[in-house]
């Protein structure tokens, strides 16, 4: 049997019985783990956006042509795992979601690579509370080291571990996003949980019940439970107050923290979303959005948010997924047009300006749209303005120098 000593500590443990457990406790009591920070709703909204963003973008291997010319490289067995299938019961689409979101809550993700014949094949995604990174003192080569459900421990190479991780100020040791902001997480969920109470418990309306003679502890007991019964919760909240034996009732007032309650809640959204760079809006707060600034919000959450996280999974694959000597013939890189499909007008507006100006050609945007091409449709167009006049029109033919008449010699 425990004593009472040990009971009240394992109740209520000290922050350095919670970090011995790896367990990090925030100012406000509250024990902040990649766990509990996804029962935080601000927190799980942001890791939800930003990996439901990269899930959605198409991810393609490209081949290099020429000095800037490019084309899939369909015929490449990565793009099967980039487009398809990471393993035969994960997707690609799956793969990316659940990788970014370990990567934002643990602030590293992992993945076992399964090559045959030395090409990568399947993907299999590791726990990130299952393997660390260790870092050679004299090659500075990092190692991944796993450990298995029987605890059993299998090291890996880089190139034998796909391996994504966020900010690290030291080698090996990534900036975790829960540990940044536990102390906004964790006052966030202090908040949710009072507010929670409030109404579980408060009885209303609120105040203090005065007895004309001292009562004993049964009869308070008594009292209180009485009073609860009836009004307090949610089911009960309204109903008509009822007091006798002279027993009086005087109601509280909300003080200053009180009243700006629902402030401090939406203070601490903008605090846990800053750490994700995910703009307000996104996350239901539309106290500061208008019709323009929430379009502008829009390009910079792909531009500052999404893209460093873009450029993170294209170095990942070049580094783990191709050999040294296809790196510069091959590369990865996602498509961030999808995330303006949803705005028809726009989309098709930026197709006519790119057929009118010829940088694509009509065969081109349909293969953009999923759409079979037609015959006459590879050609490119160029404005009327830059056209030549009975010259050759072809995008990139230069027309020869236009011949000025010789001066006349005066006799």
């Amino acid at each position: 049997m425990l004593g009472m000593e040990t009971k009240g500590a394992m109740a209520a443990p000290s922050p350095d019985l919670l970090q011995l457990f790896g367990v990090i406790a925030a100012a406000s009591g509250t024990a902040v783990t990649p766990e509990t920070a996804m029962r935080c709703t601000p927190f799980a909204a942001c890791v939800k956006i930003v990996s439901e963003s990269v899930m959605q973008l198409p991810l393609h291997l490209y081949e290099r042509i020429g000095d800037a010319g490019k084309k899939r490289a369909t015929d490449h067995p990565l793009e099967a795992i980039l487009t398809g299938m990471a393993n035969p019961w994960t997707s690609a689409a799956e793969f990316k979601r659940d990788m970014q979101a370990a990567l934002l809550a643990h602030g590293k993700a992992g993945a076992v690579i399964v090559r045959v014949g030395g090409e990568a094949k399947e993907l299999h995604q590791v726990p990130s509370s299952s393997f660390i990174v260790e870092v050679d003192s004299v090659s500075l080569e990092p190692r991944y080291v796993v450990t298995m459900a029987d605890g059993k421990q299998r090291r890996y190479s880089y190139a034998d571990f796909f391996y994504l991780g966020g900010l690290s100020i030291d080698p090996g040791r990534p900036v975790v996003p829960w540990h940044q902001a536990r102390e906004a997480i964790g006052l966030a969920m202090v908040m949710e949980q009072h507010g929670a109470k409030l109404f579980a418990n408060g009885a209303k309306p609120s105040g203090v019940l005065t007895h004309p003679r001292t009562l004993g502890p049964e009869a308070r007991k008594r009292l209180r439970e009485s009073f609860d019964a009836v009004h307090s919760g949610g089911a009960n909240s309204g109903r008509t107050l009822v007091l006798d034996e002279g027993i009086t009732w005087q109601s509280l007032t909300f003080n200053s923290v009180d009243v700006q309650f629902l402030e401090l809640r939406k203070f601490q959204i903008a605090e846990i979303a800053r750490v994700f760079r995910v703009p307000l809006h996104m996350l239901g707060d539309l106290s500061d959005a208008t019709f323009s600034n929430v379009e502008n919000m829009g390009a910079e959450f792909v531009t500052l948010t999404l893209m460093p996280w873009l450029k993170l999974w294209e170095g990942a694959i070049a580094r783990s997924l191709l050999k040294p000597e296809e790196r510069s013939k091959f590369y990865a890189e996602f498509l961030t047009d999808d995330l303006a499909r949803a705005d028809m007008a726009a989309r098709y507006t930026a197709y006519s300006q790119a057929i009118t100006n010829g940088i694509l050609n009509p065969n081109e945007v349909r293969a953009m749209e999923n759409r079979a091409p037609y015959e006459g449709g590879d050609e490119y167009r160029r404005p009327m303005n830059t056209e030549t006049p009975g010259g050759d029109n072809r995008p990139g033919h230069q027309p020869p120098p236009a011949q000025l008449p010789k001066p006349r010699i005066a006799a």
